[in-house]
């Protein structure tokens, strides 16, 4: 045998030694983070705080939240793309983070499409149009006719510019030709504070937290913002049944780094799915009147392509520019 012949063979050896025992044939090796772009306690922190202890299981290590608000969700977002691709580290996105963002902000400071790798759908989450009590409406044709009856002579709450809340209730003024002033807010809870407080007239707000003020008799809850009614609502109608399709929701789900290695990937994705099966979870989900859709990561890049496409007349037609 030649010492070149030796040589080869040493190399090779060492090469399937390296291929059998990929770096990440452990995964997870220590806590994951989830890093939610939004203040505490709204419905993206009440939806993964709910699911993160109940895919703990299936990682064999905990899995911890972190928010990290600012821009529309932009700061946290920025920041996974710009962690290791190990797996450690994940983004809760939504509809604002790679959807809409995207759409409004000339210098994002991340690509929505290449600097992540999807990983899985979690739910989606509609909102419903919302009015105080002090309005004196008891409908949408009731709503309608009282914003035509005064131009601008009303306002409406968001969670922010270029938000669901925002496009939501743009695209219904839009449909039904109504004027309103617009009164940003930098989240739901300080948004629905407003309303309640009777500073603004109405919203467009996440269906499970509006249904709790409802309850109170805080607010008054007018119309669906989805393509179906909601159990927790089941005697509100949808905004479609009224002739105004609305795309007044928004959806959660799990991306990691661009190069989040295949099978870490899989890991959490399944992960989610055995989290759902939680009586819990889902329990605490019928009660945010969310709807669970546990998409694995191709059929996640559809959705989030198809959710942009189905935004942006909208977006372009309100020339919405952040910086």
């Amino acid at each position: 045998m030649t010492i070149l012949s030796t040589r080869r063979g040493m190399l090779g050896i060492a090469a399937s030694a390296t291929l059998a025992t990929p770096a990440l044939a452990a995964y997870p090796t220590q806590p994951i983070r989830i890093v939610v772009p939004w203040n505490p306690g709204g419905p993206a922190d009440i939806v993964i705080r709910a699911l993160a202890p109940a895919m703990a299981p299936a990682l064999g290590q905990p899995v911890v939240i972190e928010n990290r608000a600012g821009a529309n969700g932009a700061v946290g977002t920025q920041a996974v793309a710009r962690a290791s691709p190990d797996g450690h580290t994940l983004i809760l996105a939504n509809a604002e983070t790679h959807a809409i963002n995207p759409l409004i902000y000339p210098r994002l400071p991340y690509d929505a499409v290449a600097d992540f790798r999807p990983i899985s759908l979690i739910v989606h989450a509609p909102c419903v149009l919302l009015v105080r009590p002090e309005f004196g409406v008891n409908n949408v044709e009731e709503f309608v006719a009282k914003v035509h009856g005064q131009p601008g002579g009303f306002t409406y709450a968001t969670w922010g510019i270029g938000s669901t809340s925002h496009l939501a209730m743009e695209a219904l003024s839009r449909q039904a030709k109504l004027q309103m002033l617009h009164i940003p807010f930098t989240g739901g809870a300080p948004a629905s504070t407003a309303l309640v407080s009777g500073q603004v007239d109405a919203a467009f707000l996440n269906a499970g937290p509006a249904e709790a003020l409802a309850r109170d008799g805080k607010v008054k809850i007018l119309a669906v913002g989805g393509p179906q009614r909601l159990p927790l609502l089941p005697d509100v109608p949808t905004l479609a049944e009224r002739s105004l399709p609305v795309n007044a929701a928004t959806w959660f789900g799990l991306l990691g780094p661009a190069k989040m290695p295949e099978d870490a990937v899989g890991r959490v994705a399944s992960a989610v799915v055995e989290g759902l099966k939680s009586p819990a979870v889902q329990e605490l989900f019928r009660a945010q009147a969310v709807i669970t859709d546990a998409r694995g990561p191709e059929a996640m890049r559809v959705f989030i392509a198809e959710d942009v496409a189905s935004r942006t007349d909208l977006v372009r037609g309100l020339d919405i520019r952040l910086e």
